[in-house]
């Protein structure tokens, strides 16, 4: 298996690239928005000592990115692929957040789509972790066609144990959306 965990992927909303140490300033000035986590599990993450374990976790994972609106050049968020399963042909996208001036407007959906649309080159099934509380981002999951397979309580990277749902969207089920 070829997959590339952090390729450069464009359309004509936004582009994604790689995530580097020079991005903190600039995605954390996203990130430091209470509001983007209050349904998250870790609602604490829009403080700086916070946010600084979660990047430095994205920086590690070596699948992490910096999601910027093409016609702007603003930092929209972040996301990653992260356990990546030959065996299985699966891997997950998440760790996403967006800032909320591009909230409603298809950012997400355009992240998603170029994310599930490049892996399923490679794989046949995308996880997604998505906490329990975190309604926002279970209603936008089902809307990518994912269905709910199971829970599982996750450790953050450096962070306290949370529930989270897994959700699973199928190559066969993609193609056909």
């Amino acid at each position: 298996m070829n997959f590339e965990l952090q390729p450069t992927l464009e359309n004509d909303l936004i582009t994604i690239v790689p995530l580097k140490e020079e991005d903190f300033e600039a995605l954390f000035a996203v990130a430091s928005d209470p509001l983007l986590w209050e349904q998250h599990p870790n609602k604490d993450r829009y403080k700086r000592e916070v946010f600084e374990n979660f990047f430095k976790g994205a920086i590690e994972s070596k699948g992490a990115f910096i999601v910027y609106e093409k016609e702007t050049n603003k930092v929209v968020g972040s996301s990653r692929y992260y356990e990546l399963d030959e065996t299985n042909h699966s891997v997950a996208v998440g760790y996403t957040f967006i800032g909320r001036d591009f909230w409603g407007k298809g950012h997400n959906a355009a992240l998603k789509k170029l994310m599930l649309d490049y892996a399923f080159q490679f794989v046949d099934k995308i996880i997604l972790h998505i906490g329990a509380t975190n309604f926002r981002s279970q209603k936008a999951t089902e809307k990518l066609g994912a269905s709910k397979i199971g829970e599982l309580e996750v450790a953050y990277y450096g962070e306290d144990i949370k529930l989270n749902f897994i959700y699973q969207v199928d190559k066969t089920n993609w193609n056909k959306s």
